[in-house]
């Protein structure tokens, strides 16, 4: 059996932070962000002018919590209708809607558009 000897990548979509790590020469490596942590907090932020994403979406929040997403893995395959979405939605500052077929989407306003 040959050895395989290509990279890999792994993302780890995680709820509170995600990773990104290659798979080199027979070890993992986690990559680390613009601001030098191997993790990042799972937060993306929209403004006025721009898109916020980790660390600085996060030190945000207080100023712009209606536009600042966090816990998205916790809709992943969910319908809007399950108990679960509409118990996490009462704790989150953004807003949560049905797409009309039962299917939790995050509304956000980014450059004065909601989206």
């Amino acid at each position: 059996m040959s050895k395989y000897t290509g990279i890999g990548i792994g993302i780890d979509l995680g709820t509170t932070y995600s990773c990104v790590g290659i798979w080199e020469n027979d070890r993992v490596e986690i990559i680390a962000n613009d601001q030098g942590n191997r993790t990042t907090p799972s937060y993306v932020a929209f403004t006025d002018t721009e898109r916020l994403i980790g660390d600085a979406a996060k030190n945000q929040i207080g100023m712009n919590v209606k536009n600042t997403v966090f816990d998205a893995k916790r809709m992943i395959g969910r319908r809007f209708s399950e108990p679960s979405i509409q118990k996490d939605m009462k704790h989150w500052s953004f807003k949560v809607v049905d797409d009309g077929h039962d299917k939790p989407i995050i509304e956000v306003e980014y450059k004065g558009e909601i989206k």
